[in-house]
């Protein structure tokens, strides 16, 4: 099969300079929405890629856990890759896609830690069994076998018997504040509708419309 052959059209109304919100949190809460509605639970799947110290590129699917007026918020082991490259290099990016939708958002800026008291607040939301998970886990480390992992979730079962388990210290979130977000509308014949709003140094946004 050649992926050549592998061809989408698409079919969408389109994107107007006047369906846009001045505002691009409001305008991404927007379409959050509506990709909630149309793809369910993965809608928040998001793409981060992140670079280390020299300039090379990681990326990885991670899930976006709340949006503010400080950017969009996720969470992870601080001692994975992609927090050790965000601690040296802060400048990551974002992208949804939503093929439901024919919908992309592309969002670069800076990121910074969340404080621990939104870390903790988070972690003792999550299920029981991911937070003996972040615990069982040393992310990115090298491991034997799968074994490895099922005996110390075990080992933490036993030590965590009910519903009290503490926060680990090497785990918390990140919120990436945006510079720039660019809207994407699939159209037909590749004649794409994209709108990027980039922050001005007076703290507002300006809206342009690209070529695709």
């Amino acid at each position: 099969m050649s992926i050549g052959d592998i061809r989408r059209d698409y079919s969408s109304r389109g994107l107007e300079r006047d369906d846009l919100s001045a505002d691009p949190l409001a305008q991404f809460q927007r379409w959050f929405q509506e990709a909630i509605n149309a793809v369910g639970q993965d809608a928040n799947a998001m793409t981060l890629a992140t670079a280390d110290a020299d300039g090379v590129p990681s990326a990885r699917i991670v899930l976006l856990k709340g949006m503010d007026e400080r950017g969009f918020q996720f969470f992870t082991n601080y001692t994975s890759r992609k927090a050790r490259e965000l601690e040296t290099n802060p400048n990551a990016a974002l992208v949804f896609y939503w093929s439901q939708l024919e919908r992309q958002v592309c969002i670069i800026g800076q990121t910074q830690q969340l404080s621990r008291q939104e870390s903790i607040d988070y972690f003792q939301s999550r299920p029981r069994g991911s937070r003996l998970g972040a615990w069982a886990s040393s992310q990115d480390q090298v491991i034997t076998d799968r074994q490895v992992l099922e005996q110390r979730f075990q080992e933490l079962q036993d030590q965590y018997p009910d519903a009290d388990i503490p926060t680990p210290d090497n785990w918390g979130g990140f919120v990436l504040a945006p510079e720039r977000i660019e809207f994407w509308q699939g159209r037909p014949n590749r004649l794409h509708d994209r709108f990027v709003y980039t922050r001005t140094e007076d703290g507002h946004w300006r809206i342009d419309r690209l070529a695709p």
